[in-house]
């Protein structure tokens, strides 16, 4: 080979190996310093967006996780309160019952009334005052009420959007003080006659021979009697007897769970907790002998079902809710292994590539010094 001074190929073919050498052993030194085999995009594109996608996943699945924590400690709360609900309705059972026999008299019975009014002030409070994060539990938040006064024509009450809502109308007969409850529009159109007329105490066509009720274009509920100049007749006051309004029959709690992809709402219903709600106003525990009591026994019963029934169903809730989060936690843990496949280093792959990658940058320097020397033999054909 005939020696030249104007390019030193050998120092340049050095110089390029190092440059090689130097930028894996650099790469190799990310890796165990990261932990991490993807680096940046130019590691593993492909990789990177894999890995990205299922960490996006495993966030979301751990926030959903917390939402179930969070929505089964709200209902924990209900069941709570419905659990000394469902104590002061056995009490007012043993205090209906007591009131029943003939052994009790007059002064006694009213003595059981005051205990009983007071069993009725706490359930009250119990829908009303317990809340979870500042929000009531038993009641739905920023509802409103609309009263109507059925008189004229036709009265009507926009029922609709109430009901869709899930609100309860409640029409209340103001002369005998006994509330009616429609739920559902088919109810209010199909029924609604014979419950008004249950409802006042009047036997079925006295006084109602054609009272109609139904649901107009715009969703109004619409009475009317064409047989008393347009208007309902109750307990043979006209006019001014019924009114109706809407009121929260309680919240539902809406959990929402995703994976980051796809994702949905677990809803649970929490009915209302109160002694209207439970049919127990208006209950008398007084009286001479024991028939308002007897009376008031039964509907207490049916109280106690109604909370035995809303128990179960939060109760299902909670279960429901407790199987999501399992099965949220299952996922995490195998979407997290799935991620640390791809984006993991291997540390022992690594460790020995930083040991070949050091021994030949220490080589791949003495090989330049050695190629830069190769270059002064020249200057011994000048001696």
């Amino acid at each position: 080979m005939a020696l030249s001074i104007l390019n030193n190929i050998p120092s340049m073919a050095a110089q390029n190996q190092l440059s090689i050498t130097s930028s894996s052993l650099q790469t190799t030194l990310f890796r165990l310093s990261s932990g991490s085999r993807i680096n940046s995009g130019a590691d593993d594109a492909a990789g990177l967006a894999i890995a990205d996608g299922l960490r996006a996943n495993v966030s979301a699945l751990t926030q959903s996780s917390r939402n179930a924590t969070d929505g089964i400690g709200k209902l924990q709360v209900a069941d709570g309160a419905l659990a000394q609900v469902s104590n002061l309705l056995n009490r007012a059972v043993t205090l209906a019952t007591e009131a029943s026999t003939g052994t009790v008299g007059t002064g006694q019975r009213d003595a059981l009334q005051a205990e009983f009014d007071q069993i009725r002030q706490e359930i009250d409070r119990i829908g009303t005052d317990t809340t979870f994060n500042g929000d009531k539990v038993f009641q739905q938040s920023g509802t409103t009420s609309d009263t109507n006064s059925y008189t004229g024509a036709t009265a009507g009450l926009h029922v609709g959007d109430a009901l869709a809502d899930g609100l309860t109308l409640n029409i209340l007969d103001t002369n005998t003080g006994k509330t009616l409850a429609l739920t559902t529009s088919s109810d209010t159109v199909g029924s609604l006659m014979a419950k008004v007329q249950a409802a006042s105490g009047n036997p079925a066509g006295a006084n109602y021979v054609n009272v109609t009720a139904s649901l107009d274009s715009t969703g109004h509920l619409v009475i009317s009697d064409n047989n008393k100049d347009h208007s309902i007749q109750v307990t043979g006051t006209v006019d001014g007897g019924f009114t109706a309004s809407t009121v929260p029959v309680g919240g539902s709690l809406s959990v929402y769970l995703s994976d980051g992809k796809t994702g949905g709402n677990l809803t649970t219903n929490i009915g209302t907790v109160s002694a209207n709600y439970y049919s127990l106003n208006g209950l008398s525990l007084s009286g001479t002998d024991g028939t308002n009591a007897s009376t008031a026994l039964t509907a207490i019963n049916n109280a106690v079902q109604n909370v035995a029934g809303q128990r179960g169903t939060i109760g299902a809730g909670i279960n429901r809710l407790q199987s999501a989060s399992a099965v949220m936690s299952n996922q995490v843990q195998n979407l997290s292994a799935a991620e640390d496949g791809i984006r993991s280093a291997d540390i022992a792959k690594e460790v020995a590539n930083m040991t070949k990658y050091t021994i030949l940058n220490q080589t791949g320097i003495s090989a330049l010094a050695q190629a830069n020397q190769m270059q002064q033999s020249v200057l011994k054909l000048l001696q």
